[in-house]
């Protein structure tokens, strides 16, 4: 039985470097949700913001947002996803969970750290991918500048929904939408952003922009997308079979390896 995904995108401001903030504003947040969901999308350190103070931000993998994301998975009856500072051992990350709604959970650490902004002289990178398998959907979940990289997000597993998680600021939007479309696209899978609005503590302006494009590259999410928004949109799985089986581009891949 072909399972559609209802997937709920939160496009929020953040509370600067204020996690216990940030938690509750997300409960009541997800609480407004209006209707049943499986997935919940919320943005890059949505704990924090993005701040190079991981020192004194950072938690360890089972501290407080960890288990409020149990939690709330619990509650919600849904996966819920973002990324949070994480220290482990001497190194620290930022580190996407994935949570599952019985509270089991997968993680992802950034694979491109934001140079431009100094990210590789505090976080360590990641170095392996995460594909997550979900409702019968298999799912691709990345980090922000991430996206720029179109090899380290390349379909070779099939994977039918790929998201980003982010902080982009409002000067590089065009980059954002024309990229988000560009991997839909080329990966043939739903393609989602989430990001989020405001500005933080270092003055930087955020504006949103938060969407899903289908496997064609059409944007399905709302329009008006530059102030905070709960949307709750249902993805498709018999739009990517279709369209896979009638356009098989996929199959025409190049061959090769990262290393």
């Amino acid at each position: 039985m072909i399972k559609n995904l209802k997937t709920t995108l939160i496009q929020s401001k953040l509370h600067w470097e204020d996690a216990a903030a940030n938690r509750r504003m997300f409960s009541e947040k997800m609480n407004s949700i209006s209707e049943e969901t499986d997935l919940i999308i919320l943005p890059e350190m949505f704990t924090t913001g993005f701040s190079m103070n991981a020192s004194n931000l950072a938690e360890e993998t089972n501290g407080k947002s960890l288990n409020w994301m149990i939690s709330e998975a619990k509650k919600q009856d849904a996966a819920i996803t973002g990324s949070v500072i994480i220290k482990e051992e001497s190194n620290y990350y930022n580190r996407l969970f994935f949570v599952f709604p019985d509270g089991s959970y997968k993680t992802y650490d950034k694979k491109h750290t934001f140079t431009f902004a100094g990210e590789h002289k505090t976080y360590s990178k990641g170095t392996e991918r995460l594909i997550v398998e979900y409702k019968g959907w298999k799912i691709c979940p990345l980090v922000c500048y991430d996206l720029r990289f179109p090899v380290w997000s390349r379909n070779t597993e099939d994977y039918d929904l790929l998201l980003y998680v982010a902080c982009w600021p409002k000067k590089r939007t065009f980059a954002w939408d024309a990229l988000l479309r560009a991997r839909a696209i080329e990966n043939m899978s739903y393609c989602i952003g989430v990001n989020r609005v405001g500005v933080d503590g270092n003055g930087h302006e955020y504006n949103g922009h938060s969407a899903v494009y289908n496997v064609l590259g059409k944007q399905v999410s709302r329009k008006d997308f530059e102030t905070e928004f709960v949307e709750t949109l249902t993805l498709t799985k018999g739009h990517i079979a279709t369209t896979r089986e009638h356009l098989k581009f996929l199959q025409d891949r190049d061959r090769f390896r990262l290393i």
